[in-house]
């Protein structure tokens, strides 16, 4: 599946390659008419998959500060500003990238500093508490993917390198890995921007869960598993939709069960999957259909073309917000830029 999980995963960044196209290209033939930064973001995708796939094929995965940077250095090479080391160990110690939220502002993350004392702090206190207090594996994964796409620990690509060490996670425990299909960007991308602004990771965590290519089976054998109450109609806003906060919350209610082992609000009682048919539906056709659904989508629907941060100067002056919007599959955010 290393194609669809690439195609996915370019989608997310706003990379311009169509999935055939991604095919050509891991097949070792030229595309034309592509950016070379495409192309080698693509590139880059694949060999850090092959690479993760290599770490826990021999063992040799572990959820620690090497092994983050070495898929670090994979993913975002001669992409990011600096790559393969936090930020703040290289030689750039004073420029900070943040999050574009759209119109609801921009998250800003802990201070590029020198040596990155504190965010090597946080890495630590974070990963330690993720192997001594979540003793569940999926959960353990997908709160580390959240974590990395926080903390905002390198210049570029860290919501790439946070999902191959979930993926790592997952696999050495024996349990597929998850690709965010690339017809679901606009839902990952519209809860992302809720993460960052409540940093409540239940309604994304159960986002990623439901992303599994075998959610049918895991429900049916995990009923209290929180599941999307609003899957069906979440509202996928774009750059320039009103961000009446008041009027989504009027829209959907979000849920908060338990994901995995640990419980994220124990106040509410955990719904029976049986009084939500939309997401019943919802996990039966993501069954029936994972496996083949990627050769049905559109070919000729190329994804959204956006620039990522490749460079100092290329960062958004202070105080000055500046958006592209992407043709075709709509990609609300760049959570890289």
């Amino acid at each position: 599946m290393l194609p669809e999980y690439v195609w996915d995963a370019g989608v997310l960044e706003g990379n311009s390659f169509t999935f055939p196209e991604v095919k050509t290209l891991l097949e070792g033939v030229t595309v034309g008419g592509r950016k070379l930064s495409d192309q080698e973001q693509i590139l880059n995708l694949a060999d850090s998959s092959k690479y993760l796939v290599g770490l826990v094929k021999q063992g040799q995965f572990r959820l620690d500060k090497e092994t983050c940077c070495s898929l670090n250095a994979r993913v975002a090479r001669n992409e990011a500003l600096e790559w393969g080391h936090f930020r703040g160990e290289g030689t750039e110690t004073s420029y900070t990238p943040d999050v574009a939220l759209g119109e609801r502002g921009r998250f800003t993350p802990l201070p590029t500093e020198r040596e990155a004392a504190r965010l090597n702090e946080v890495f630590t206190n974070g990963v330690r508490a993720l192997q001594e207090n979540v003793s569940n594996p999926f959960e353990r994964a997908s709160a580390f993917f959240l974590f990395g796409s926080l903390q905002q620990f390198f210049f570029d690509g860290n919501k790439r390198t946070s999902r191959f060490m979930m993926n790592g996670l997952l696999m050495t425990e024996g349990i597929d890995a998850i690709s965010i299909p690339a017809v679901r960007a606009t839902q990952f991308n519209s809860r992302m921007v809720d993460f960052y602004i409540t940093r409540d990771a239940t309604e994304m965590m159960a986002f990623v869960l439901d992303c599994h290519p075998e959610i049918a089976r895991i429900r049916q054998l995990n009923p209290g598993l929180s599941v999307i109450k609003d899957a069906p109609s979440i509202h996928q806003f774009g750059l320039n939709d009103s961000m009446d906060t008041d009027a989504r919350a009027h829209e959907s209610q979000p849920t908060r069960n338990t994901v995995g082992n640990t419980s994220l609000d124990s106040s509410e009682p955990q719904q029976p999957l049986t009084k939500h048919p939309s997401t019943e539906e919802i996990q039966r056709n993501a069954a029936e259909n994972w496996r083949r659904k990627y050769y049905e989508k559109k070919a000729d629907i190329p994804a959204p073309a956006q620039e990522s941060t490749r460079a100092k100067e290329n960062a958004p002056e202070p105080g000055k917000v500046s958006y592209e919007r992407a043709a075709g599959i709509d990609i609300d955010f760049d959570p890289e830029r």
